[in-house]
């Protein structure tokens, strides 16, 4: 078996990652190797490469967290999963072994790395952090599992509770926002708005379910929920911009009398938001979410069923695959608001 693996680490906050090759530790007990097939590139990833979080005190460390592969070794103790099982890789605690952190070596240097790192194409995880999916689902698709379906979909499913007849807006329809527009459709709600500022993704969030779309940029969103609910507002709304100024607007969206607003998004550590407190008085609710309340080793294995079934669209998600050695264009790219979800493509040159 290889003892290194090609991975994209972060060195230096706003600085471009560095491809380079990493010694594999030896397994700690609990602890998985997964060869990775896909990797998905996150907005919460690209805060922290621009150092959005807050200081990092972890440099130089290796990044991602949402992914799919196929087990090549487990460490002692490990049941959950075998060698050759397709798993989903996710920063969502399930079951199992719970090994917070692992080291890899680069030429005497230490590069630290969380519970799970997917940026790279080998990568030493643990038990709790892998889901076992069948080996009919696709590995490209069953990468959306590990974070932008479980926190997308899981809003809905878990946090809203949403059901057939309801209302819902999406605040920013890139990766988490199309997962709550598709599985909004997927539980029958009667309007799904879409709200964003490029209209590829709003003909994407179409193709996903949509009912009406608006463009931000052109057409001020609550005039129009407001248009088309009699004025009455959204039963609910998702938020998964990652900006103040639209998590405002969301909770602004939701009727009065019990309109819940959830924030997903992830602005820059530090930014707060203004919110009338006659609002909350009216009924109005704002929490936010935290994965989409997902019960990872339940909810996972579910949307794999659904989507197999026909029954929940993942495909659309993808807009963006790139190899591994263009994990910055690919950053790049979800910041200027580009990307649907983008997957880096370990196959690919």
């Amino acid at each position: 078996m290889p003892h290194t693996t090609e991975a994209a680490v972060l060195f230096e906050t706003g600085k471009p990652l560095r491809c380079v090759n990493l010694q594999l530790p030896d397994l700690k007990p609990g602890q998985i190797i997964v060869d990775v097939a896909y990797s998905g590139v996150c907005h919460s990833q690209l805060n922290e490469v621009k150092g959005l979080r807050g200081p990092d005190p972890f440099l130089p460390h290796t990044l991602g967290h949402e992914g799919s592969g196929t087990v090549v070794e487990i460490g002692e103790g490990v049941t959950k999963v075998k060698p050759a099982d397709r798993v989903v890789l996710t920063w969502l605690k399930g079951t199992g072994a719970d090994v917070p952190s692992t080291t890899y070596g680069l030429d005497g240097t230490i590069v630290n790395s969380g519970a799970i790192g997917t940026f790279m194409r080998r990568t030493v995880t643990c038990e709790n952090r892998v889901v076992p999916v069948p080996m009919s689902m696709p590995l490209k698709e069953a990468a959306l599992l590990g974070c932008a379906i479980p926190t997308g979909g899981g809003i809905i499913l878990n946090t809203m509770k949403v059901s057939a007849g309801d209302t819902v807006a999406v605040f920013g329809v890139g990766g988490i926002g199309m997962s709550a527009v598709a599985t909004a459709a997927m539980k029958g709600a009667r309007e799904i708005f879409a709200i964003d500022v490029s209209a590829g993704k709003l003909d994407r969030a179409r193709t996903l379910g949509a009912t009406q779309v608006v463009n931000a940029a052109e057409t001020d969103p609550l005039a129009a929920i407001a248009a088309a609910t009699g004025g009455k507002g959204v039963d609910y709304a998702v938020e998964a911009a990652g900006r103040t100024e639209v998590m405002e607007t969301a909770f602004k969206s939701v009727r009065d009398g019990g309109g819940l607003c959830v924030l997903a998004g992830n602005p820059k550590k530090g930014d707060l938001l203004s919110i009338d407190p006659f609002d909350l008085i009216r009924g109005k609710r704002v929490v936010g979410s935290w994965g989409g309340e997902t019960i990872a080793d339940h909810d996972i294995p579910l949307y794999a069923e659904w989507f197999m079934a026909g029954k929940l669209s993942l495909s659309p998600l993808i807009t963006h695959e790139y190899a591994l050695a263009d994990i910055n264009d690919a950053l790049r790219d979800l910041e200027s608001g580009a990307v649907g979800r983008g997957l880096i493509d370990m196959a690919r040159a």
